[in-house]
Protein backbone atom coordinates (compact mmCIF):
# COMPACT_ATOMS: atom_id res chain seq x y z
CA UNK A 1 0.00 0.00 0.00
CA UNK A 2 2.96 2.54 0.42
CA UNK A 3 3.66 2.19 -3.10
CA UNK A 4 0.27 2.70 -4.00
CA UNK A 5 -0.01 5.45 -1.88
CA UNK A 6 3.02 7.05 -3.22
CA UNK A 7 1.95 6.94 -6.65
CA UNK A 8 -1.53 8.48 -6.14
CA UNK A 9 0.18 11.25 -4.46
CA UNK A 10 2.37 12.30 -7.43
CA UNK A 11 2.46 16.27 -8.17
CA UNK A 12 4.68 17.80 -10.26
CA UNK A 13 7.48 20.32 -8.51
CA UNK A 14 8.42 23.23 -10.08
CA UNK A 15 10.25 24.98 -7.24
CA UNK A 16 13.69 23.20 -5.94
CA UNK A 17 15.91 24.90 -3.31
CA UNK A 18 19.61 25.15 -4.19
CA UNK A 19 20.60 21.98 -3.09
CA UNK A 20 22.13 19.34 -5.78
CA UNK A 21 21.73 15.73 -5.43
CA UNK A 22 24.26 13.79 -4.13
CA UNK A 23 26.57 11.38 -6.70
CA UNK A 24 25.08 8.62 -4.15
CA UNK A 25 22.12 10.19 -5.18
CA UNK A 26 22.28 10.38 -8.81
CA UNK A 27 23.42 6.64 -8.78
CA UNK A 28 20.48 5.49 -7.36
CA UNK A 29 17.95 6.99 -9.05
CA UNK A 30 19.46 5.83 -12.53
CA UNK A 31 20.12 2.71 -11.48
CA UNK A 32 16.33 2.49 -10.78
CA UNK A 33 15.50 3.92 -13.83
CA UNK A 34 17.82 0.70 -15.71
CA UNK A 35 15.57 -1.78 -13.90
CA UNK A 36 12.58 -0.87 -15.63
CA UNK A 37 11.26 -3.42 -18.44
CA UNK A 38 12.70 -2.89 -21.42
CA UNK A 39 11.92 -4.42 -25.18
CA UNK A 40 13.76 -7.49 -26.01
CA UNK A 41 16.33 -6.09 -23.67
CA UNK A 42 17.69 -3.45 -26.28
CA UNK A 43 18.02 -1.14 -23.49
CA UNK A 44 17.71 1.68 -26.76
CA UNK A 45 18.37 4.50 -24.20
CA UNK A 46 20.67 6.78 -22.39
CA UNK A 47 20.65 9.49 -19.47
CA UNK A 48 22.52 12.51 -20.09
CA UNK A 49 22.96 14.44 -16.46
CA UNK A 50 23.24 18.10 -17.05
CA UNK A 51 25.39 20.04 -14.18
CA UNK A 52 27.19 22.82 -16.20
CA UNK A 53 25.17 25.82 -15.27
CA UNK A 54 25.74 27.07 -18.65
CA UNK A 55 24.77 24.22 -20.40
CA UNK A 56 21.42 24.54 -18.20
CA UNK A 57 20.84 28.01 -18.88
CA UNK A 58 20.86 26.69 -22.92
CA UNK A 59 18.51 24.63 -22.06
CA UNK A 60 16.44 26.54 -20.16
CA UNK A 61 16.23 29.09 -22.91
CA UNK A 62 14.56 25.97 -25.42
CA UNK A 63 12.11 24.86 -22.86
CA UNK A 64 11.19 28.52 -21.50
CA UNK A 65 11.05 27.04 -18.27
CA UNK A 66 13.41 28.42 -14.98
CA UNK A 67 13.11 25.62 -13.40
CA UNK A 68 14.85 23.63 -15.75
CA UNK A 69 17.74 25.75 -15.06
CA UNK A 70 17.02 25.67 -10.87
CA UNK A 71 16.83 22.46 -9.88
CA UNK A 72 18.81 19.37 -8.11
CA UNK A 73 19.45 17.61 -11.27
CA UNK A 74 18.80 17.71 -14.59
CA UNK A 75 18.39 14.48 -16.17
CA UNK A 76 17.71 14.21 -20.37
CA UNK A 77 16.38 10.94 -21.26
CA UNK A 78 17.61 10.28 -24.62
CA UNK A 79 16.26 7.42 -27.39
CA UNK A 80 19.95 5.96 -28.08
CA UNK A 81 20.34 3.29 -30.69
CA UNK A 82 23.75 4.87 -31.74
CA UNK A 83 25.63 2.10 -29.65
CA UNK A 84 23.33 -0.62 -31.60
CA UNK A 85 24.63 0.77 -34.68
CA UNK A 86 28.19 0.51 -33.49
CA UNK A 87 28.24 -2.94 -32.67
CA UNK A 88 26.39 -3.74 -35.46
CA UNK A 89 29.79 -2.64 -37.22
CA UNK A 90 31.63 -4.25 -34.73
CA UNK A 91 30.51 -7.29 -35.42
CA UNK A 92 29.72 -6.79 -39.04
CA UNK A 93 26.31 -7.47 -39.08
CA UNK A 94 23.53 -5.30 -40.94
CA UNK A 95 21.43 -3.53 -38.50
CA UNK A 96 20.88 0.20 -39.20
CA UNK A 97 18.26 -0.80 -41.06
CA UNK A 98 16.20 -1.21 -38.46
CA UNK A 99 16.70 2.19 -36.92
CA UNK A 100 14.67 4.13 -39.60
CA UNK A 101 11.49 1.83 -39.40
CA UNK A 102 8.21 3.26 -37.12
CA UNK A 103 9.13 -0.02 -34.80
CA UNK A 104 12.48 1.40 -34.00
CA UNK A 105 11.29 4.44 -33.05
CA UNK A 106 8.38 3.10 -30.30
CA UNK A 107 11.06 0.77 -29.04
CA UNK A 108 13.10 3.62 -28.07
CA UNK A 109 10.53 6.12 -27.43
CA UNK A 110 8.64 3.10 -24.77
CA UNK A 111 12.22 2.05 -23.07
CA UNK A 112 13.24 5.56 -22.42
CA UNK A 113 9.71 6.17 -20.89
CA UNK A 114 9.36 3.12 -18.55
CA UNK A 115 12.95 4.05 -17.31
CA UNK A 116 12.11 7.89 -16.81
CA UNK A 117 8.76 6.80 -14.96
CA UNK A 118 11.20 4.49 -12.78
CA UNK A 119 13.29 7.69 -11.51
CA UNK A 120 10.43 9.23 -10.81
CA UNK A 121 8.73 6.67 -8.21
CA UNK A 122 12.71 6.08 -6.63
CA UNK A 123 13.14 10.32 -6.79
CA UNK A 124 9.59 10.46 -4.81
CA UNK A 125 10.29 7.48 -2.21
CA UNK A 126 13.16 9.43 -1.11
CA UNK A 127 11.59 12.64 -0.63
CA UNK A 128 12.51 14.74 -3.65
CA UNK A 129 10.53 16.18 -5.97
CA UNK A 130 10.37 15.94 -10.21
CA UNK A 131 8.66 17.35 -13.30
CA UNK A 132 8.76 16.12 -16.64
CA UNK A 133 10.19 18.65 -19.26
CA UNK A 134 8.77 17.62 -22.30
CA UNK A 135 9.48 20.89 -23.78
CA UNK A 136 13.11 20.43 -24.50
CA UNK A 137 11.41 18.82 -27.62
CA UNK A 138 10.65 22.98 -28.72
CA UNK A 139 14.32 22.81 -30.33
CA UNK A 140 15.26 18.88 -30.66
CA UNK A 141 17.69 20.11 -33.27
CA UNK A 142 19.05 22.94 -30.89
CA UNK A 143 18.99 20.45 -27.56
CA UNK A 144 20.73 17.56 -29.91
CA UNK A 145 24.07 20.39 -30.46
CA UNK A 146 23.68 21.38 -27.37
CA UNK A 147 23.97 17.82 -25.48
CA UNK A 148 26.30 16.69 -28.62
CA UNK A 149 23.83 13.55 -29.35
CA UNK A 150 24.97 11.38 -31.91
CA UNK A 151 23.50 9.71 -35.27
CA UNK A 152 20.64 7.17 -34.08
CA UNK A 153 19.74 9.12 -30.85
CA UNK A 154 17.01 12.04 -29.94
CA UNK A 155 16.26 14.26 -27.27
CA UNK A 156 13.06 12.55 -25.71
CA UNK A 157 12.37 14.94 -22.68
CA UNK A 158 14.11 16.25 -19.58
CA UNK A 159 13.02 15.48 -15.76
CA UNK A 160 14.08 17.74 -13.22
CA UNK A 161 14.62 16.59 -9.40
CA UNK A 162 15.47 18.02 -6.20
CA UNK A 163 14.51 18.83 -2.28
CA UNK A 164 11.02 20.70 -3.41
CA UNK A 165 10.52 23.93 -2.25
CA UNK A 166 6.73 24.03 -2.91
CA UNK A 167 3.80 21.57 -2.00
CA UNK A 168 2.93 21.55 -5.22
CA UNK A 169 -0.92 20.77 -6.41
CA UNK A 170 -2.46 17.94 -8.21
CA UNK A 171 -4.46 18.26 -10.78
CA UNK A 172 -7.43 15.45 -10.90
CA UNK A 173 -7.08 12.67 -14.06
CA UNK A 174 -10.11 11.47 -16.24
CA UNK A 175 -12.60 9.39 -14.94
CA UNK A 176 -11.62 5.88 -14.62
CA UNK A 177 -15.31 5.03 -16.86
CA UNK A 178 -13.65 7.05 -19.44
CA UNK A 179 -9.88 5.75 -19.50
CA UNK A 180 -10.94 1.84 -18.61
CA UNK A 181 -12.85 0.39 -21.30
CA UNK A 182 -13.92 -3.47 -20.46
CA UNK A 183 -13.07 -6.30 -24.04
CA UNK A 184 -13.76 -3.24 -26.76
CA UNK A 185 -13.48 0.36 -27.19
CA UNK A 186 -16.68 2.60 -25.97
CA UNK A 187 -17.78 5.07 -28.16
CA UNK A 188 -17.14 8.39 -27.40
CA UNK A 189 -19.90 10.89 -25.52
CA UNK A 190 -19.20 13.78 -24.38
CA UNK A 191 -21.76 13.61 -21.65
CA UNK A 192 -19.23 11.17 -19.51
CA UNK A 193 -16.27 14.31 -19.23
CA UNK A 194 -18.75 17.18 -18.51
CA UNK A 195 -18.63 16.59 -14.82
CA UNK A 196 -14.70 16.34 -15.31
CA UNK A 197 -14.63 19.40 -17.27
CA UNK A 198 -16.61 21.38 -14.64
CA UNK A 199 -14.36 19.91 -11.81
CA UNK A 200 -10.95 20.96 -13.54
CA UNK A 201 -12.38 24.55 -14.26
CA UNK A 202 -13.19 25.00 -10.91
CA UNK A 203 -9.64 23.60 -9.58
CA UNK A 204 -7.96 26.34 -11.82
CA UNK A 205 -10.25 29.05 -10.86
CA UNK A 206 -9.12 28.43 -6.92
CA UNK A 207 -5.12 28.10 -7.89
CA UNK A 208 -5.19 31.20 -9.40
CA UNK A 209 -7.66 33.52 -7.86
CA UNK A 210 -10.14 33.53 -10.59
CA UNK A 211 -7.29 34.40 -12.99
CA UNK A 212 -8.07 30.85 -14.88
CA UNK A 213 -11.50 28.50 -15.09
CA UNK A 214 -10.83 26.77 -18.77
CA UNK A 215 -11.90 23.12 -18.69
CA UNK A 216 -10.01 20.17 -19.70
CA UNK A 217 -11.02 19.62 -22.76
CA UNK A 218 -10.98 23.39 -23.96
CA UNK A 219 -7.39 23.45 -22.65
CA UNK A 220 -6.25 20.48 -24.77
CA UNK A 221 -8.05 21.29 -27.87
CA UNK A 222 -6.08 24.18 -27.99
CA UNK A 223 -2.80 22.68 -27.75
CA UNK A 224 -3.38 20.30 -30.68
CA UNK A 225 -5.09 22.74 -32.50
CA UNK A 226 -1.91 25.10 -32.18
CA UNK A 227 -0.46 22.17 -34.33
CA UNK A 228 2.86 22.36 -31.78
CA UNK A 229 6.43 20.97 -32.92
CA UNK A 230 5.86 20.53 -36.17
CA UNK A 231 9.64 20.04 -37.25
CA UNK A 232 9.97 17.12 -35.03
CA UNK A 233 9.97 15.10 -38.00
CA UNK A 234 12.51 16.45 -40.04
CA UNK A 235 14.69 16.18 -36.89
CA UNK A 236 14.09 12.37 -36.36
CA UNK A 237 14.33 12.18 -39.98
CA UNK A 238 17.88 13.98 -40.11
CA UNK A 239 18.96 12.14 -37.05
CA UNK A 240 18.32 8.48 -38.58
CA UNK A 241 14.70 7.35 -37.53
CA UNK A 242 11.24 7.14 -39.81
CA UNK A 243 12.70 6.50 -43.13
CA UNK A 244 10.72 3.71 -44.16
Amino acid sequence: METIDLLMHHRSIRKFKEQPLTSEQVKTLVTAAQHASTSSYVQSYSIIGVTDPDLKAALREVSGQTYVEHNGHLFVFVVDFNRHHHLGHHFEQPVDDYFGSTESLLVGTVDASLAAQNMAVAAESIGLGICYIGSLRNDMKRVSELLKLPEYTYPLFGMVVGVPDQEGSQKERLPFDVVYHENEYQPFEYRHYEAYDNRVSRYYEERTNGKRNDAWSAQVIQMLNGKPRLDVHDVLQFKGFLKQ
